[in-house]
């Protein structure tokens, strides 16, 4: 992994890297803010042609001098058919890339790699996200509310505090009681407040019989594996970035 991040973006391996010796897509930034303190959507052009499905992510660079060997994963938050694309980041104040695309405005531009991810919708299941997490689920669900499929997912999502909570508004209009929100670091009336443990998937979860899409840091990913997998779920069933 190259950042202590959530998602893709803090859970990558060896993926595609924009370079000069394979094809890089040039794109502009139409829009940039902060949805909250830390993490900021972007809004690029797409390139003609370009296509993903909902989960999946590139390798990003920044296109200016001194970050162009800099390339991160960043998971696409839009839908597929949206005419321009989206991307939902966690910036970290570490002096990396991150913290420079918090500087980038309207108008800069970006340079995307091959698409790649193993995150894709199998089927009717419960959603476990922590922090950036989120980022691949959005585009899912999107997806899902747009082909009237949404009906029967379930989201558990964990975050340190409620300032942490990405696309809180749009989350709860999305999936209405089937939003569960878990905080680990604040006391806050009315929501659940502690990891997700054992006793609390036992409390949470009826039917272990199902898909289980999963996206965190590693250590969130593994001991939720582990846990759901001791409770019935098979290896099968576990949907996250490999």
């Amino acid at each position: 992994m190259m950042q202590n991040g959530s998602g893709v973006q803090g859970r990558w391996k060896a993926c595609p890297l924009p370079s000069p010796t394979m094809s890089a897509h040039l794109v502009k930034i139409i829009s940039s803010v902060y949805v909250t303190p830390n993490v900021k959507r972007f809004v690029l052009s797409k390139p003609k042609g370009f296509s993903f499905k909902p989960g999946e992510a590139c390798m990003v660079t920044i296109d200016r001098d001194g970050w162009r060997d800099q390339a991160r994963p960043f998971t696409f938050t839009s839908l597929p058919t949206s005419r321009t694309l989206e991307l939902v980041v966690k910036i970290y104040p570490r002096g990396g890339v991150t913290e420079q695309m918090a500087l980038l405005r309207k108008g800069d531009q970006l340079l995307l790699g091959e698409v790649f991810g193993t995150i894709t919708y199998k089927g009717n299941g419960t959603f476990f996200a922590a922090g950036a997490g989120i980022t691949p689920f959005l585009s899912i669900f999107r997806d899902l509310k747009r082909k009237g499929r949404l009906k029967g997912d379930q989201l558990i999502y964990s975050n340190r505090m409620a300032t942490d909570v990405i696309m809180d508004e749009e989350l709860t209009a999305l999936l209405g009681k089937s939003y569960l929100k878990i905080f680990t670091r604040q006391r806050v009336i009315g929501f659940r407040e502690r990891r997700i443990d054992r006793e609390m998937l036992i409390a949470l979860v009826q039917n272990f019989d199902q898909h289980f899409y999963l996206c965190g840091p590693q250590e969130f990913v593994d001991d939720l594996s582990r846990m759901l997998m001791d409770l019935g779920a098979t290896s099968d069933s576990l949907v996250f970035e490999a």
